[in-house]
């Protein structure tokens, strides 16, 4: 019995010895980050780094929301734009897509789900050009609205094949009560579905907008202008400037990244919540 607690209390240390050693290994360039964004421009750069800041200063962070330095509020708006309308529009259209192949049966439906498996083969690169000739030919180049296109392409494939799971979860007599009760089938999906399988929702909007908040290669490719870049095309903007320096580049990094954290916190409550409830209607 000794030796089972002693082997228990072994493992449970090596555990958590190797959790914390992955969490130092993960935070350690988000924490340099941190202390640079602190440190003068000097400092920053010498040849013999410290980890902390001798002189902190927080002047990189008033620095990056001076218009006339860096326009970050404008390329946060239309970051945002962007990743909120693609989310959104991904997640909708993934809802009756997904539905349609969990709860519907038609010609072609095997061939269809057994496709979604290929899109994780192709790289996004492959996309490119077919959707630079299209957009260019519908006259949306340099638009907020062809980067939400292609965002849309890009993350409808994987939001309706995680929806899909989550649909094929639900009983088919929910819906069939539903049915005798007089509902149709879209009111299925926004009364039955929908609220059965809202931690699924959530999950796959944050999917899409954090693909949509950190994208590079498309809204360099589709945006031209800088009243329509986003953060990323304007951070990578800020290298080629005479502003360019690391406090503030790291500065404007973690603001930039605030928002996909602040998502992933304000997710996970609201699908424990919505967990916990299903579990007691249960």
């Amino acid at each position: 019995m000794a030796s089972s607690k002693k082997n228990k209390a072994a493992r449970k240390i090596g555990f958590y010895t190797g959790l914390i050693a992955l969490l130092v290994v993960s935070l350690f360039p988000f924490f340099i980050m941190l202390m640079t964004s602190f440190k003068n421009s000097k400092e920053a750069v010498a040849t013999d780094p410290t980890f902390f800041p001798k002189d902190w200063t927080f002047q990189h962070y008033l620095d990056i929301f001076n218009p006339d330095i860096f326009p970050f509020l404008a390329y946060f708006k239309n970051s945002l734009t962007v990743a909120l309308t693609a989310a959104l529009l991904s997640v909708l259209i993934g809802i009756f897509g997904a539905y349609a192949l969990s709860k519907l049966n038609f010609i072609g439906k095997t061939t269809i789900n057994a496709s979604f498996y290929t899109v994780y083969m192709l790289s996004g690169i492959l996309l490119v050009v077919p959707l630079f000739k299209i957009i260019s030919g519908l006259g949306l180049y340099d638009t907020k609205t062809a980067l939400i296109i292609t965002m849309i392409v890009q993350t409808l494939p994987t939001s309706i094949f995680m929806l899909k799971s989550y649909f094929d979860t639900i009983p088919d007599d929910l819906e069939e009560a539903a049915m005798i009760d007089g509902l149709n089938r879209v009111q299925i999906i926004f009364y039955i579905i929908i609220p059965l399988a809202l931690s699924g929702i959530i999950s796959v909007f944050v999917y899409s907008f954090m693909v949509a908040w950190n994208d590079y290669l498309f809204a360099s490719i589709f945006l031209s202008d800088s009243v329509n870049f986003t953060l990323p095309i304007g951070l990578n903007a800020l290298f080629s400037t005479p502003d360019y320096i690391w406090g503030r580049m790291m500065a404007a990094s973690l603001i930039t990244a605030l928002p996909v954290v602040a998502m992933y916190a304000i997710s996970e409550h609201f699908i424990k919540g919505n967990m916990t409830e299903g579990g007691v209607k249960g």
